[in-house]
């Protein structure tokens, strides 16, 4: 009697049980926010390595890039990948050896090419995006079609110079096999190219 009449005081019948707060099944609407927030959850962690690597591999000047690889007939990734190795991107860097800008010109080849253009080589413009852009992506296009197509030898003569490949084309039975670099610079400068120049492909997929 004690127990029923302490269970009548708490407003509890007898035999019943007391429901908790918060037992409850949630809603559509609970449920449905909560199958949205991990979906969203699960895009962002799939994204997260795709923008990480366009902050790695960024396309800056993208403009001028594109403007010059329609004029010389160049992907404009490989074009992104040349300049990420040779300058970061920076404007105004200077190699130990003299080679200027964004893609590392020499003033004597600077000159070649603007003599091969038709107009006058000038100094002053050498740290433009534009001018310096422009003249590396006329040597990468002449390199290409002087080592018919093929990119690496291309790349290479790029850094060491057409005449250091062509010794090492003279001195080797390159008849389709892969030509073994001599110059650890050049060898480890082609690898970091091609392997940027393949993350900025992936960025289209």
């Amino acid at each position: 009697m004690a127990a029923a009449s302490r269970g009548r005081k708490r407003g509890v019948k007898p035999g019943n049980k007391r429901v908790k707060k918060g037992s409850k099944r949630p809603g559509f609407f609970t449920v449905l926010l909560s199958v949205l927030l991990l979906a969203l959850i699960a895009l962002g962690i799939a994204y997260i390595p795709k923008i990480g690597t366009k902050l790695a591999y960024p396309r800056h000047f993208e403009n001028e890039v594109l403007a010059s690889s329609r004029e010389y007939g160049l992907d404009p990734d490989l074009v992104f990948a040349v300049i990420r190795t040779e300058s970061s991107f920076e404007t105004n860097v200077v190699s130990r050896s003299g080679a200027m800008g964004l893609m590392q010109i020499m003033p004597g080849t600077a000159e070649w090419i603007a003599s091969r253009r038709g107009f006058r080589y000038d100094s002053k413009k050498i740290y433009e995006p534009s001018y310096n852009i422009d003249l590396g992506c006329y040597l990468l296009s002449y390199l290409i079609d002087y080592y018919k197509n093929d990119l690496r030898l291309a790349v290479a003569a790029y850094n060491a110079g057409a005449g250091n490949v062509d010794k090492w084309l003279d001195g080797s039975a390159h008849g389709g096999e892969t030509l073994e670099i001599p110059f650890p610079e050049t060898r480890n400068y082609v690898q970091k190219v091609f392997e940027s120049y393949e993350k900025y492909r992936q960025q289209h997929q």
